[in-house]
Formats: structure tokens, C-alpha cells, sequence
């Protein structure tokens, strides 16, 4: 069994743009300008870059690897694994060969999976090369 370092103390002091403001030296008068927030306002957040995209769908499943991630969605559940919390994505063909499946490993080492049909039976050859090229573009490394 592996064991890791015990964290460290507290999180540390905040980052530069939610760092408190330094109180005026001088009092305004409640006529003047509107008071300031004491934290910098947080930039808005940024759409994630366009990228390819796969999709295998059928009756029940689906799985969505994109931009954002890893998407499972079955019987009307749908699961979202963001990329920094996935430790490794694997997929193959169910033993019948007639279903891709595909598996989340996630950073605490759960492990999560989803089976999608493949009709007609040759849509799974198709599968498996666009799969394999989405997760070489947003996970490289494996």
C-alpha cells in the first residue's frame, strides 16, 4: 500500500487578485465615489477551447469525450468527469463484440464505466480510431 505525505499546513495566504485592497488613508464622504469591494473582482470564466469531440449513443448510453472531459450517460443519468480529476481513460469492445466500453479511472482511483451499443456491429470499428484520436489530443500522455 502506498503511503503519501501528510498535507501541509492551511492553504497559504490568497492569491494576488483576492488579496484585500489597503485601507484609504484619508475618509471619504459617503457622497463621493461608490465604495470599492474589498476583493479584485474575479475575471469571468473562459469557455473551453474548441476541440474535437466523440460521441457513441445508443437506446440507453451514451459517452462525450470533449474539451471539458469525459461524459457517461445512462438511463437518463449522466456522470461529468472533468479531465484534471481523470486519472486514465480505457476502452475496448464488450466480449460479444457488440458494445464499446469505456472506462473513467478517477484520481482517487475509483473507477467508473460505461457500455454503449454498437448497431450495426461495424459502427464499432468506426469507434474505435475517432476515440482513440480525441483522447491522444486532450490526454497525450495516456
Amino acid at each position: 500500500m502506498t503511503q503519501h505525505p501528510p498535507p501541509g499546513p492551511g492553504f497559504g495566504p490568497p492569491p494576488p487578485q483576492y488579496a484585500p485592497t489597503p485601507p484609504p488613508y484619508a475618509p471619504q464622504p459617503p457622497y463621493a465615489q461608490a465604495p470599492q469591494p474589498p476583493y479584485a473582482q474575479a475575471p469571468p470564466p473562459q469557455p473551453a477551447a474548441a476541440g474535437p469531440d466523440f460521441l457513441a449513443v445508443d437506446k440507453r448510453n451514451a459517452v462525450v469525450v470533449d474539451a471539458s472531459g469525459v461524459a457517461f450517460e445512462t438511463s437518463g443519468l449522466t456522470v461529468e468527469f472533468r479531465w484534471p480529476e481523470i486519472r486514465g481513460v480505457h476502452y475496448r469492445a464488450s466480449p460479444d463484440g457488440k458494445a464499446l466500453m469505456v472506462a473513467v479511472v478517477h484520481m482517487d482511483g475509483r473507477f467508473y464505466e460505461c457500455v454503449v451499443e454498437a448497431r450495426p456491429r461495424t459502427r464499432l470499428q468506426e469507434w474505435f480510431p475517432q476515440l482513440a484520436w480525441v483522447l491522444g489530443h486532450y490526454r497525450p500522455m495516456g
